[in-house]
């Protein structure tokens, strides 16, 4: 079986699918591994490191990509691409498959059996693919190292001969993977951190991160069997903002992390919260390229309103390409090496197997997957009722 890697070619992306480690590891096993030249350039690893993990090289990338017969990235592929994939042929990357319908139906055209990281199950089985927590965990980290930087003081308290400066309050909502993650980061600076959460399951977690768990009485709430938040009502979302404006207004730095899967992010920020903050204070949007939980933020800005500055960067995880390199490729090696059959030296598309069930999309010239097709039947149903 030929694997094919491509670069990666989204506009300000630094993260690469596979470090040469994780290609030395595929070719171990048996497979053939091509991959475009400059892969790894954006990480200081140049063609020859890949040759030395046992790739071959190539320059022309439509034939890496018809010739391959699976195919590892991290982006979605552009339309064009995706009819010049090998028909019968794997593609595993990101796809956003709610949000990306037209994607999803020319895939199933194409022929190509789609793996989509972010449908990866949240299993014990599956912990060491998980992609998504993968790079939110760097999301979290960066998103302090950003308010950071934004602050116009410093975050630990100091005693110093001229006085005693207070640590910084710094207000985390969501407590998932990137908000535990933001938890830690500014725990370790030396911040006073408060954190919110729908789940009252994971106030445990935040306290034994030394964070003070927010409690905010918004009715019954729960959690999928993903692991994600649900979705809250409107009413819910309204005592929530009244619960939360009071944290904010005290704190110098707000990161919000709540997103909803295959759905847009949740508006948890009103104007009015964001008025309520001192000047001089930091909000960092985690969720902005998902629609955004803060209204003001926009991708890939920092916005000063009033004197507080709303920073809506995006691909956080981007910032750090080393690492979110390395525990991506470690994501796909998993993920790869679970369902390689040493035998034939291929990959075993597994259909009985929970985890191929999970994050398999297309098939068989076919869109495959239980949950979207129940979201696109019940959005079939919303239009004609």
């Amino acid at each position: 079986m030929k694997i094919g890697i491509p670069k990666e070619t989204f506009p300000g992306e630094k993260r690469v699918p596979l470090i040469p480690d994780g290609v030395k590891k595929l070719a171990d096993s048996g497979a053939e591994v091509e991959i475009e030249s400059g892969l790894g350039d954006s990480i200081a690893q140049d063609d020859s490191s890949y040759k030395e993990a046992g790739a071959s090289v190539a320059s022309d990338r439509d034939s890496l990509l018809s010739s391959s017969d699976l195919v590892l990235r991290l982006r979605r592929p552009p339309s064009q691409e995706v009819r010049t994939l090998k028909k019968g042929s794997i593609h595993v990357s990101f796809l956003d498959p709610f949000n990306e319908g037209d994607l999803v139906d020319e895939l199933a055209a194409a022929g190509v059996s789609a793996i989509s990281m972010e449908m990866i199950p949240r299993t014990t089985k599956a912990q060491k693919m998980d992609a998504l927590s993968s790079q939110a965990n760097l999301a979290g980290y960066v998103s302090v190292v950003v308010a950071a930087r934004q602050l116009n003081r410093i975050l630990p308290m100091m005693t110093t001969p001229s006085g005693t400066i207070a640590p910084a309050r710094v207000f985390v909502i969501g407590a998932g993977v990137a908000g535990l993650q933001a938890i830690a980061t500014a725990r370790r600076l030396g911040a006073r951190v408060e954190a919110f959460d729908t789940r009252p399951v994971v106030e445990e977690q935040v306290r034994s991160l030394g964070a003070k768990f927010a409690k905010i009485d918004i009715g019954e709430t729960g959690e999928t069997e993903q692991g994600y938040a649900k979705a809250l009502t409107e009413e819910q979302l309204e005592m929530q903002r009244q619960g939360m404006a009071r944290i904010c207004a005290r704190s110098d730095v707000v990161i919000t992390t709540a997103q909803l899967f295959g759905r847009p992010a949740p508006r948890i920020v009103s104007a009015d919260m964001v008025q309520g903050m001192k000047p001089g204070s930091v909000l960092v949007d985690l969720a902005v390229e998902s629609g955004g939980n803060v209204e003001g933020s926009s991708p890939g800005e920092v916005v000063d309103v009033g004197g507080v500055k709303v920073v809506g960067l995006t691909n956080l995880p981007g910032e750090v390409c080393v690492h979110a390199s390395q525990m991506y490729s470690a994501n796909l090696g998993n993920l790869v090496g679970e369902f390689w059959d040493a035998q034939s030296k291929a990959f075993d598309l597994n259909l009985e197997d929970e985890i191929i069930q999970g994050c398999l999309i297309t098939h068989n010239g076919e869109v495959c997957n239980k949950m979207l097709l129940d979201i696109r039947r019940k959005q079939q149903e919303q239009k004609e009722g």
